[in-house]
């Protein structure tokens, strides 16, 4: 059993690029696509390796029309307990026309995939308009502060544009492209400290719980329904993360610390909620610290043209109707969004990611690069 996309994706999963570690991934990637024409610059900062890859070559004559970037991370989570995985993590193994091993379905799977339909379309249609690029990165697992966060900020003071992206995270449900993404909610999260007075139990009088100020806090802030939603995103979500507080039984604790997190959509930005959220600390907290990080702002595809030609692409090598969906947790695409692209999250069945014995299946790596393939030929070829 074997495909140009299967031996890509074995390559990959063979090496141990826990994040940050990009474990020469990229180098790999470099060394498939030499033979079409891309133009690679190492973007690097701090830990984190980044490549942007663009063909034609900047300068070249057919370097004008629509920009198509494939995103993706060559970065994966920890194996974790490597006595309950089938075959080691990160040698990949076949079994039943199945691909086990870390990263096969987040994102090596999907990385392989673009590389075997961009080099299969470049060949096919060597006059083809515009530009297939690649954003690669060893920092999404992990902190993402050094990945596409920067290479965008980057790429945006050259003013280079970005037309179309196609995320490769792992959208798929039940079967290949039953869900696509074209939108995620936003993601803030927020640290509160209360500060009461320490004591002991038998002289409450003498103290000020905290805990019981918090409870007041806590009672109203997560009966709150915050909005509606919209058609394209569900209402806005508080959730109280982490609870820390107490010393021992016969201490009334003199601080409680509280962690909280918003999954927002477009009814509000970060800095509404932040604010509606202080009122509530003002109100029941009167001596606190709350501090605040936006992970990401929610963003939406409203223009049509990428979400049909996935649409058709889908339909055509896959036979099905897919869904569009704004589910799920942040991706990388809330960085490419500042651009003002199109963006589209496709790729293998998510139901084993993060998971030991992470896999996909052989034949949906050959239908995705497939319909990676078709996408392209959607926006990008030309009639002769």
């Amino acid at each position: 059993m074997t495909s140009t996309t299967l031996d890509i994706a074995k390559e990959l999963i063979a090496r141990q690029s826990v994040t940050p570690e990009d474990a020469d991934c990229q180098k790999t990637i470099q060394a498939l696509l030499a033979d079409s024409n891309f133009y690679f610059e190492e973007m690097n900062f701090a830990d984190t390796k980044n490549l942007w890859a663009i063909s034609p070559s900047p300068g070249s004559k057919n370097d004008t029309g629509p920009v198509f970037l494939f995103a993706g991370h060559t970065d994966v989570v920890p194996p974790g307990n490597l006595d309950k995985w089938n075959s080691p993590p990160f040698e990949p193994t076949i079994k039943n026309g199945v691909l086990f091993g870390r990263g096969a379905a987040d994102m090596k799977g999907s990385i392989a995939a673009m590389i075997s339909a961009t080099n299969r379309f470049i060949k096919n249609n060597p006059a083809h308009q515009g530009s297939i690029a690649f954003l690669i990165t060893s920092d999404e697992e992990g902190p993402f502060i050094n990945g596409t966060i920067k290479v965008i900020e980057e790429l945006q003071k050259r003013k280079q544009r970005i037309d179309y992206a196609l995320v490769g995270e792992p959208s798929s449900t039940a079967e290949l492209g039953d869900v696509i993404k074209i939108g995620r909610r936003g993601s803030l999260t927020g640290w509160l400290k209360i500060h009461g007075i320490q004591g002991h139990v038998a002289y409450p009088h003498l103290a000020e719980n905290a805990i019981h100020t918090a409870a007041y806090f806590l009672e109203e802030v997560t009966k709150i329904e915050w909005d509606k939603g919209n058609e394209n995103f569900p209402p806005t979500s508080l959730q109280i993360t982490n609870i820390k507080a107490g010393e021992a039984s016969n201490v009334i604790p003199g601080e409680i610390d509280i962690e909280f997190n918003f999954r927002f959509s477009t009814e509000f930005t970060a800095m509404q909620l932040r604010d509606r959220m202080t009122t509530f600390v003002n109100k029941h907290c009167k001596n606190s610290d709350l501090e605040w990080k936006l992970n990401g702002e929610p963003f939406i595809t409203e223009s049509l043209q990428l979400i049909n030609a996935t649409s058709d692409a889908i339909m055509k090598v896959c036979g099905i109707e897919t869904s569009k969906q704004t589910s799920g947790g942040t991706s990388d695409g809330r960085f490419i969004a500042k651009t003002g692209a199109q963006i589209v999250e496709l790729g293998p069945i998510n139901s084993s990611i993060h998971q030991v014995n992470e896999f996909v299946s052989v034949e949906d790596l050959d239908r995705l690069s497939d319909i990676y393939y078709q996408i392209l030929v959607n926006l990008l070829a030309t009639s002769e």
